[in-house]
């Protein structure tokens, strides 16, 4: 079977995206030229789509500012000079070349960018998180998704999934991809790249086979030949503590979990590994479940040094419960039953500490009363015996509804 991806190397790109050959080249695995009776979508057999936007808080930003263009950008949080706390939550392809990737230490990201500067090259350019903004932007990317098929699944704030099986076949599914990466291309002035399959799982791995700007279509059958020589990592759901156990058992490729066969990845990794040997061959699931109301609304903050100062604790604590409140007022519920309090000390230990106080809360002031009784005995022995220092704390409201608390007016 073919698999097939974007567009013939030959052919011309994208009305209005940017044209980059190493990203519009063919992908083929020496198959014979695509036929109706191969990319035809047999058996009801479903289309899916997998939508990633490329570098999206780097790219929104690079819109944003026109004369930060081709320059190297990492979204996160403050470097402080290389003294700062936290990660970078997205960087562009040219900070990608100094090896700043998400979730690289804020302070490593500044040491790269200092030796990048070093040897003559431009340094990278530190921008806080604007999620109000990349909010706006991510709905409208998906109102345009919505024009094209009301089956869709958002996924994440820069990525989702939807369902083309409305389509003929792949090769019109595929032409509709091409219209959606055109309007936001021309609405939005950001890239995408885009997988087409069978199911969400194949999908979602094909999107990423080609960045930036892809479009990569596996055909139904062609789901081994795509992933034997894929590196496991490329599986969702094998993180780095399982990719280093696969490895010492000789495991490096998705060819190899099949090879080694479903009892030995059982034996290696329990139940998580009898699921990863079939989606290694290519199985997943392909029904849309339509976004679902949060389950909670919380936020947390590092500190700039580990610290044990009441004062700097009690403030940050409620500046935390002001805007967890705010959220909570703009999300359409109208209560809520747990209220969680999270603490990180100094060597990474972490306690979250729950209780139902939600129909003692009728406003701000009980928030804030009611977080810092929790958190009090973490400031001294009672939770906090060898008083560590703390590194982060958190506030979160679980267990939404959309019903008023009985007897009492809503929040």
């Amino acid at each position: 079977m073919k698999i097939i991806a974007h567009l013939d190397k030959h052919a011309s790109p994208l009305k209005g995206l940017p044209h980059n050959p190493s990203v519009l080249s063919n992908f083929r695995h020496g198959a014979t030229p695509l036929h109706a009776s191969v990319s035809k979508c047999r058996n009801n057999m479903k289309i899916i789509a997998h939508l990633d936007m490329d570098a999206f808080f780097a790219a929104v930003e690079e819109r944003e500012h026109p004369r930060f263009k081709g320059r190297p950008i990492a979204v996160g949080s403050d470097p402080k000079g290389g003294k700062g706390r936290g990660v970078v939550s997205t960087a562009n392809y040219k900070a990608r070349e100094y090896g700043i990737r998400s979730a690289t230490p804020i302070s490593k990201a500044w040491q790269l960018s200092e030796q990048a500067e070093k040897s003559g090259k431009p340094s990278v350019i530190f921008l806080p998180v604007n999620m109000r903004l990349y909010s706006k932007v991510s709905k409208n990317i998906f109102k345009i998704v919505e024009k094209y098929t009301k089956l869709y699944e958002p996924a994440s704030i820069d990525e989702i999934y939807f369902d083309l099986s409305h389509s003929k076949n792949f090769k019109e599914a595929e032409g509709v991809v091409k219209k959606i990466k055109e309007e936001i291309f021309e609405k939005e002035k950001l890239t995408c790249s885009v997988g087409l399959a069978k199911n969400k799982l194949i999908a979602k791995i094909a999107s990423d086979f080609q960045k930036p700007n892809g479009l990569t279509v596996v055909l139904p059958g062609g789901e081994f030949k795509f992933l034997e020589n894929l590196p496991i990592r490329k599986v969702p759901g094998i993180g780095p503590k399982s990719e280093e156990i696969l490895n010492r058992a000789g495991i490096n490729t998705v060819g190899n979990i099949v090879a080694v066969g479903k009892k030995k990845m059982e034996h290696l990794l329990g139940a998580h590994g009898k699921d990863l040997y079939f989606s290694a061959q290519g199985e997943g699931d392909d029904e849309m479940r339509p976004e679902e109301d949060p389950k909670s609304i919380g936020e947390q903050d590092t500190f700039g040094a580990d610290t044990l100062n009441s004062d700097l604790i009690t403030k940050r604590l409620y500046e935390l419960c002001d805007g967890v409140f705010r959220s909570f007022k703009q999300s359409g519920f109208n209560s809520f039953k747990n209220l969680v309090l999270t603490v990180r000390f100094s060597g990474f230990e972490t306690v979250s500490h729950g209780e139902p106080v939600g129909e003692k809360i009728k406003s701000l002031k009980d928030i804030r009363f009611e977080s810092l009784r929790m958190l009090l005995p973490y400031l001294d022995k009672r939770k906090n015996p060898n008083l560590k220092k703390i590194r982060l704390i958190g506030i979160r409201l679980e267990k939404l509804s959309k019903k008023p608390p009985e007897n009492r007016l809503p929040l």
